[in-house]
């Protein structure tokens, strides 16, 4: 597709300008940050030492050179002007082949619950013996890791939901490597939506799930830190590198696995890293991989004591559809998770408050919701579960006979961030609505509200 860049000399940048990508990968420059607005002259001076020229980011860029920038490229216009190069910039990256009715269609979450909360604990287990082994320069216990991670694909094609609970909601005993295994989570999810081979599905999961197995050999003061200056960004990208050599080394690691890990951090645009890789030269697993580390990452920021609002997330991915990952993509991922994933706190217009306990597959504004708090924000002593989907459907018969009106029908009207309720206990919600009976249910709360 089309990306709204052009391409200018180092000694044409103004102020206010939007600098996207430049004429080599970013690793061998000490500019940190893969996007960034000129501020200054001193900016200008850094970037001559290391670029002959830029690509600049039409419609990011402010002031009176985004508004040069614009007419030019709304005129059509391969322009040269006062030794400007300004040219439209395309890259060239084929849609993906996607079948979405690839497996049947998925069982009730309970049904599959206890497996997967099973299945969870010894990801979690296998990851924690990793971490161990590669601390301790020891073989990586990769069949055992093959498996469990086949066991994990045969469930979430049984019921992408049960897992989706374990990838949404923190629990307390959080580790340092549950990002990998959430992100492991979505991966396959996005691959059971848009068809991927079983055999596809394990690779991708296994590559997310060791992703980040190089950032042991990374010092803790690089990996801790929000901020980065330009050396420590440098120090920090080679992790990359770093978790493909210790993969590489054992003979039993899938070479698509290595080539997932290689290229999870590398970008549309070629702004990514290690090796500048843009388009169809990054591998569509390495480019889902991208994807759902870039949203787990965006959903648990590092050092938040609780995830963000899904909605949050979903907007910044959005945001970067065709710049730093494939449109198309981008947009299958969002679908694959739906708007309101599972376990996201919602409001519904009726002024109540829940939690998406479950998707309606081919209705995703219109999940199943436990509903906790009241219209007054107050808290229920049973907790109701409503079904939005059906609602819907019993609404438009009364809208029909003349008994609703359109605009009572109930629908969620947005997703909340954790924690600005604390009455909402979304841990409780998803164990009492897995793994215990209507009866059992009903008495949880009833004892949490008092």
């Amino acid at each position: 597709m089309a990306i709204e860049q052009v391409k200018i000399s180092v000694g044409d940048l103004q102020r206010g300008m939007f600098v996207s990508r430049l004429d080599r990968p970013w690793t061998r420059t000490p500019f940190a940050l893969q996007g960034f607005y000129v501020r200054d002259l001193e900016e200008i001076r850094q970037l001559q030492k290391y670029c002959r020229y830029v690509y600049v980011d039409v419609h990011k860029t402010v002031g009176s050179a985004g508004a040069t920038l614009r007419r030019l490229i709304g005129s059509g216009a391969s322009a040269k002007g006062q030794g400007r190069t300004v040219s439209r910039v395309t890259i060239p990256c084929r849609p993906v082949a996607v079948t979405h009715k690839a497996y049947p269609p998925p069982q009730p979450a309970q049904r599959e619950a206890g497996n997967a909360r099973k299945l969870h604990g010894q990801i979690l287990r296998g990851m924690g013996e990793v971490m161990g082994l590669v601390a301790s320069n020891r073989p990586l216990p990769v069949q055992p890791m093959n498996r469990v991670v086949e066991d994990l694909v045969e469930s979430v094609l049984r019921s992408p939901d049960a897992f989706a609970w374990l990838a949404r909601v923190r629990d307390r005993d959080e580790h340092t490597y549950s990002h990998s295994v959430r992100a492991s989570i979505w991966a396959v999810l996005f691959g059971r939506h848009i068809g991927l081979a079983r055999h596809e599905l394990v690779q991708l999961g296994v590559a997310t799930l060791l992703k980040d197995v190089g950032k042991l050999a990374i010092p803790a003061e690089v990996l801790q830190v929000k901020q980065r200056d330009p050396r420590a960004e440098l120090e920090y990208r080679k992790f990359v590198q770093h978790s493909v050599q210790m993969l590489s080394a054992d003979a039993q690691v899938d070479p698509q696995v290595i080539n997932i890990v290689r290229g999870h951090r590398e970008r549309h645009d070629g702004g990514g890293y290690p090796d500048g890789l843009r388009g169809d030269k990054i591998p569509v697993l390495a480019r889902m991989c991208g994807i759902v580390t870039f949203y787990d990452e965006a959903t648990n920021p590092r050092g938040a004591s609780q995830p963000i609002a899904p909605s949050r997330a979903v907007a910044d991915l959005y945001d970067l559809r065709g710049i730093a990952y494939q449109e198309q993509l981008v947009v299958e991922f969002i679908q694959a998770i739906g708007l309101y994933p599972t376990g996201t706190q919602v409001e519904l217009s009726s002024g109540e408050v829940g939690v998406v306990v479950e998707q309606t597959y081919d209705r995703r504004l219109r999940p199943k919701v436990m509903i906790v708090l009241d219209a007054h924000k107050r808290q229920l002593s049973k907790p109701r579960l409503f079904d939005l989907a059906a609602a819907e459907d019993r609404a438009e018969k009364l809208i029909q006979s003349g008994k609703m009106r359109p605009e009572e029908k109930v629908s969620i009207v947005r997703d909340i961030e954790p924690g600005a309720y604390p009455e909402v206990n979304t841990t409780a919600v998803r164990d009492n609505y897995l793994f215990k009976s209507g009866g059992q249910l009903s008495r949880f709360f009833s004892r949490l509200a008092r």
